[in-house]
């Protein structure tokens, strides 16, 4: 398996996973960024229950965890649990959140540990956590396990046009369109971009393309760019499309160098977006550390999704030292207001970023399903061989620690309710009609006109 990956090289990957975190340095007409709040009252909680007056079974085994993030807002959680003080009243008063150059980088920084100056674990793309446990991404193909905890976000991208192509059809639904691809293609490719190959945001873009009769290997072409690249493409005309997080494509629209043809809300409503995970052998070695970063984020995402609280999430998470933004880019479509640019608005909350609870059940625990839709969609494009369909279950359970969640849940008093009883949300519905059925993977591939496996 690892020969068959391999086509991909290693090269490839460092030059060009450099990703989503080069948007940070995206300067526009909005202005200077606010100034860092990071020292203000807020951290003041941060002693809201020394380590002493937890119980000693919940008593971490070290205070101090180094954590990796990209500044979109699937990373709300973590800088939310560190700056109001979720984490160190469950005991872990030392967490340094560290920022990612890019994708490349975290996954160069989870090798190396932060005992060698990299990461302990922190937010991830699917499913590079079982890519790395599988040697399929690292340096020399070494497998080093990891451990998905759980789910930091529902919703939260969107793919973004170059005004270029406004008024040629170019939007969810593709149809109208497919001769203005047909016409590039002849000449220079409709060219889009995503922040690390074979993950979210590259798969976000390929259903989106497929749905609408393309072919994203044969009809477009796509590249792995850092967003500020992908950005200065757009505004010379040499990119047409990338697929990130907010704030980049709001940024964009905002700068009056894009629109957004589509939220990913729109192409799968509900649908799990970026995870938590670490590496296993740090999680084995710390296993209650483990459970109060997580009940720590668990309690991040459920004052996350009060919305009453999104104004000051806005506030902290743009701050110098995290995102470097005007807040008002974050602030509008953390309330799910979007203005996509081409003259459409949505005014609508359930399109919004979801951190603890959405439409279909709890956004936070990591649903095994979820981790076999990111697989089969590898297996879909030929990233993954066909054997993937027969061994995703071995290896999803090797990954997924559900059982950590759960078991943290109910430490930190989660209402049984909010706690799933199955590893399935169960069926899924895209917004062309195909349905997911986790218990039948083949007969999904099976009803996809496009894809690189014979099923």
């Amino acid at each position: 398996m690892t020969e068959f990956f391999n086509q991909f090289s290693r090269r490839k990957f460092i030059l060009t996973a450099g990703a989503s975190a080069g948007a940070v340095f995206l300067k526009g007409c909005l202005g200077n960024p606010p100034a860092s709040i990071t020292g203000n009252s807020i951290n003041a909680q941060a002693a809201a229950q020394p380590v002493a007056n937890l119980a000693p079974e919940q008593r971490p085994e070290t205070t101090t965890v180094k954590l990796g993030y990209i500044p979109i807002v699937e990373a709300a959680p973590l800088i939310i649990a560190k700056e109001k003080g979720f984490f160190a009243k469950y005991g872990m008063t030392n967490v340094d959140l560290s920022k990612q150059a890019s994708w490349g980088s975290a996954r160069d920084n989870i090798e190396i540990g932060s005992a060698g100056g990299g990461i302990d674990g922190g937010q991830w793309q699917m499913p590079m956590p079982h890519l790395i446990s599988e040697g399929l991404i690292t340096k020399g193909n070494q497998k080093i396990p990891m451990y998905v905890l759980c789910q930091l976000i529902t919703h939260g991208n969107g793919i973004a046009i170059a005004n270029k192509h406004l008024g040629k059809g170019v939007s969810l639904q593709l149809a109208g369109a497919k001769s203005l691809f047909t016409q590039l293609k002849s000449s220079t490719p409709f060219t889009a971009a995503f922040t690390f190959p074979h993950v979210n945001q590259d798969l976000w873009i390929r259903y989106w393309l497929a749905a609408g009769g393309l072919d994203p290997d044969a009809d477009v072409k796509l590249l792995t760019v850092p967003a500020a690249q992908t950005v200065a493409n757009m505004k010379t005309g040499t990119m047409d499309a990338f697929s990130t997080g907010d704030p980049w494509p709001n940024r964009l629209v905002k700068d009056k160098i894009g629109y957004m043809a589509a939220l990913t809300a729109e192409i799968w409503k509900n649908h799990p977006e970026e995870y938590f995970a670490m590496k296993g052998e740090w999680v084995d070695k710390n296993p209650k550390a483990t459970k109060a970063i997580l009940k720590g984020i668990m309690a991040a995402q459920q004052w996350l999704d009060n919305f009453d609280n999104r104004k000051e999430a806005a506030q902290i998470l743009a701050a110098r030292n995290y995102f470097n933004i005007p807040a008002e880019v974050l602030i509008e479509p953390f309330q799910g207001k979007y203005d996509m640019g081409d003259g459409r608005k949505i005014d609508d909350k359930s399109m919004a970023a979801y951190y603890w609870k959405d439409g279909k059940g709890n956004v936070s625990y990591p649903y095994k399903s979820h981790d076999l839709w990111f697989i089969v969609e590898n297996v879909r494009w030929g990233f993954l061989p066909k054997e993937y369909l027969t061994n995703a279950k071995a290896l999803i359970d090797k990954v997924n620690r559900e059982d950590i969640w759960k078991e943290a849940a109910k430490e930190a008093g989660i209402a049984a309710a909010d706690i799933p009883t199955s590893t399935s949300r169960g069926v899924e519905e895209f917004f062309d009609g195909i349905k997911f059925d986790p218990e039948k993977p083949e007969e999904y591939l099976r009803s996809l006109k496009i894809k690189k496996v014979s099923v």
